[in-house]
């Protein structure tokens, strides 16, 4: 019987104690077992947060980067602290799984089709949150079978949690210039997760950072989110914008946003460490429903029950179907002023969404009165067009 738990101290079997030589053995069969269940690397972390990671996070609320995720400040002790979160903690198991799929088309391609949209690579297909998750119990459940219950939890993207802090102790990668965790052999197109638990195995040592001088993924943001490197202000993030922020988007940064209407890719694309990333061999992964090619209007056509059909399983469904359509009409109008495009907005003058209603009526003045240019986007699509995702 597996033992999951809310805290390490509520186990009640205590797992055989294990001598440094049979820590050390176990800690390798649970890397190969992880490779077996998908994960690309497996490493193991000290339960506790660096002491720098600890004051980035403090000095990042100060500024209020977090815009409206309270969330972020309300549980900020809990990411100091591993064993405030799970008391009695030892160990973290920290994983990486890749998630770039296969046979989409490329993504400079996407983004200068300006009547096309724009999904974040990570959310074309299945939403991964369950999925990790899924593969951690089961090793969990494998390493149970070896060494008699003991006290674990796992996460991902699912609690207070410095994952990336937490990943680079364990030796998945550095934390680049971009704020995202990357690895030398695979760049950063993968998910995080974590298995805490009370097992004493062996740490993995971190990894050198390999940013250097390069500061392409500061250059190419569309918002100029980048305060400098390792300094992100989630506010005028692209992906804070079209996923977290629940009320209007702010009317100078849309022109901005393009064609994105879920999430931004433009700081990975240009990364040269991806040049090593490799796809994903995991079919859940695989672009759904053709959201890698689909037009806006098409999108922006469909009801509330068309997105929710179609979107099930998915990470955009969080966002719900009012969100979809703001984006998609910041998108729209951002796009070509064909009459076709008016129409659609048109259509949706008497949502009842005050929310919706507003950006389309952005978008059809977009469309009437186009702004002279667009900051950075051309210089971005050049940047685009040669960058190696």
């Amino acid at each position: 019987m597996i033992h999951a738990i809310t805290s390490v101290a509520e186990a009640e079997i205590v797992p055989q104690r294990l001598d440094p030589r049979q820590s050390a053995e176990l800690a390798e069969r649970i890397r190969d077992w992880g490779r077996e269940l998908g994960f690309q690397a497996v490493r193991i972390a000290p339960a506790e947060v660096p002491e720098a990671d600890r004051r980035h996070l403090d000095d990042w609320l100060a500024q209020g980067s977090h815009g409206d995720m309270d969330w972020m400040a309300d549980r900020a002790p809990l990411r100091h602290a591993p064993d405030a979160l799970v008391p009695g903690v030892q160990r973290i198991i920290s994983v990486r799984m890749d998630y770039f799929p296969p046979a989409t088309r490329r993504p400079a391609i996407q983004l200068a089709e300006r009547d096309h949209a724009y999904v974040s690579r990570y959310a074309l297909g299945r939403d991964y949150h369950k999925l990790l998750r899924k593969r951690l119990t089961t090793l969990a459940r494998r390493i149970e079978a070896e060494v008699g219950p003991f006290g674990y939890r796992a996460f991902t993207d699912s609690a207070p949690i410095l994952e990336k802090a937490l990943a680079a102790r364990a030796g998945l990668g550095w934390i680049g210039k971009n704020t995202n965790l990357l690895a030398r052999e695979s760049g950063s197109w993968f998910f995080l997760g974590e298995l805490f638990t009370d097992l004493p195995l062996p740490l993995d040592e971190p990894v050198d950072e390999h940013c250097g001088q390069c500061t392409a993924c500061l250059d190419v943001c569309p918002t100029r989110a980048f305060r400098g490197p390792y300094d992100l202000d989630a506010r005028r993030c692209i992906s804070y914008l079209t996923i977290e922020l629940k009320g209007a988007i702010p009317e100078d940064l849309r022109p901005l946003i393009g064609n994105r209407i879920y999430g931004c890719d433009d700081c990975q694309l240009v990364c040269p460490w991806n040049r090593f990333a490799e796809v994903t061999a995991e079919p859940d992964f695989i672009a759904r429903h053709g959201l890698d090619s689909a037009s806006l209007i098409e999108l922006f056509a469909w009801d509330e029950a068309t997105f929710l059909a179609r979107t099930e399983g998915m990470a955009i469904r969080r966002i719900g179907h009012a969100q979809w359509l703001r984006n998609l009409a910041v998108a729209l109008g951002n796009g070509p002023a064909t009459p076709e495009a008016d129409a659609a907005l048109a259509a949706r003058a008497e949502h009842p969404s005050e929310l919706v209603r507003e950006h389309a009526a952005w978008a059809r003045e977009q469309l009437r009165n186009p702004p002279h240019s667009a900051p950075l986007s051309t210089e971005n699509l050049s940047r685009l067009t040669q960058a190696p995702g």
